[in-house]
């Protein structure tokens, strides 16, 4: 199969780009031009006679002028084309254009959230907002995997999402706000009905200060408290157990 030595990026420009070193001589069938002079790799052929100062596109996009009378078929590169000043129209959006209504609508059997998402697992989430509660929301997680949820058909799992960080770090440093952002992504993901989020207390991570961050609040299907504040590991291991 012969493939095409040359690629046009986009249907308005007046230049396509090799493939390959393309020789001098090469008819190019999909173009109906024969390229002049030697051209290397990744290099741009003219699509068409350029006069002095006219626009040259690629992407759909100016991206110079020629400086010098340019034919079809030759390579164009800074010899012969050179910056100029124009007037840019970004024209945001001016492609756009809505779908034709599909005949069949595809479905899957997933969960409709009460904010429109659809997930496709219905679990509960245990999330530590440092390394020092990690045991405990791993100790939550072990009890209903030993005991199971068969009282509880619709719920797929519970599951813990321990970390190693989150104390010893600056309460505005970048490192804590890609931390707080990464909890709310997990708290607020639609794969998760409900989430628990545990910390020890006296952590630089403090978990109001994510989720007022973020814009989060405690409810019926989110919940949040410290190990310090509960009265220790053995209580808020239990008590997170009470709350799924």
């Amino acid at each position: 199969m012969n493939i095409n030595p040359v690629l046009k990026l986009n249907p308005k420009d007046d230049v396509v780009i090799a493939r390959q070193c393309v020789p001098a001589g090469t008819w190019l069938e999909e173009e109906q031009i024969t390229v002049i002079s030697d051209i290397p790799a990744g290099h741009k052929i003219a699509l068409r006679s350029l006069n002095i100062g006219e626009a040259v596109k690629r992407y759909g996009q100016i991206i110079g002028f020629a400086t010098q009378p340019i034919q079809a078929g030759e390579h164009i590169h800074m010899h012969n084309l050179g910056m100029g000043d124009f007037e840019r129209d970004y024209a945001w959006g001016v492609d756009r254009h809505s779908p034709t209504p599909a005949e069949h609508q595809d479905i899957f059997q997933g969960i409709r959230r009460a904010d429109g998402r659809a997930a496709t697992r219905n679990y509960i989430g245990i999330l530590s907002s440092v390394n020092c509660s990690a045991t405990v929301v791993r100790a939550i997680e072990d009890h209903f995997r030993l005991h199971g949820l068969a009282d509880y058909p619709n719920v797929d799992g519970v599951v813990s999402l321990p970390q190693s960080f989150g104390c010893a770090i600056g309460s505005k440093s970048e490192s804590m706000a890609v931390m707080r952002r990464t909890m709310a992504g997990y708290a607020t993901h639609a794969n998760f009905a409900g989430v628990i989020i545990i910390g020890l207390g006296c952590e630089s991570s403090q978990i109001k200060d994510m989720m007022n961050a973020h814009g989060l609040e405690d409810g019926p299907m989110m919940h949040s408290y410290t190990i310090q504040d509960v009265g220790g590991t053995r209580h808020a291991i239990q008590k997170g157990i009470d709350l799924v």
